[in-house]
């Protein structure tokens, strides 16, 4: 069966062999409320799914209008399945009860490194931030080495306090890499990026081959695993 977790996922469990981002406008703060209810019941009144499928996390946007959903699969082919056997009757239930959800786009993803919290370290997060990456076309092969560069770069005085993990993952499709950044708090991230970006940093920003970067900020929702 299926049962709910308040626990964040872990991005850097090796048996996630794809990583699956999407995201659903619902409108409003409440609609969101209403949304994460209507996910967790639609769940948990069926069978887990698939032994392949780890986790399912939900996340609520802080513009008060979308939804992001996380899940964690062994492998893209079991995602397959799933939407071929069990996904469209668990869509059917929640838009009978929030009509007129829009899914925005899913994007596919494999991890790839992690700027890890320490063993000692037990916050749990307050503020979750994916940050896009977008590079140019034909740069794909760049995105590793623009991970590691980050990685290696020391931070600025002060830029990373409050940040408790960053998990970097590239799309399948090539088109850019994904942060999904746990903060201990909202204010943590405002002082952060408000530091100002010193030389080396700048390197990082201006690597060649990126385009630009977008982030956006999420409150952990929902977990839903296996019984």
């Amino acid at each position: 069966m299926t049962r709910r977790t308040g626990t964040h996922p872990d991005p850097t469990h090796p048996g996630v062999g794809a990583a699956l981002f999407s995201t659903w406008r619902v409108g409003t703060p409440e609609r969101q409320r209403q949304a994460v209810e209507v996910i967790a019941q639609t769940w948990e009144r069926r069978p887990w799914p698939a032994a392949d499928l780890l986790a399912y996390h939900v996340y609520t946007g802080h513009d008060g209008e979308t939804l992001m959903h996380h899940s964690q699969w062994a492998g893209e082919q079991a995602y397959e399945a799933f939407v071929k056997t069990h996904r469209q009757e668990r869509n059917d239930e929640i838009d009978t009860a929030v009509p007129g959800i829009e899914r925005v786009g899913l994007d596919r993803y494999r991890y790839y490194r992690s700027e890890e919290r320490a063993a000692c370290d037990h916050r749990v997060p307050g503020l979750i931030v994916t940050v896009r990456i977008d590079f140019e076309p034909g740069a794909a092969d760049r995105r590793g080495d623009w991970v590691d560069l980050l990685l290696r770069t020391a931070p600025a005085p002060g830029a990373h306090h409050g940040l408790i993990a960053a998990h970097f993952h590239l799309a399948t499709d090539g088109t850019h890499v994904l942060n999904y950044a746990e903060w201990e708090t909202a204010e943590a991230y405002d002082r952060a990026i408000a530091v100002p970006v010193d030389e080396e940093w700048e390197r990082v920003r201006t690597y060649p081959g990126v385009k630009g970067f977008t982030g956006t900020r999420y409150r952990h929702a929902l977990g839903l695993v296996p019984e």
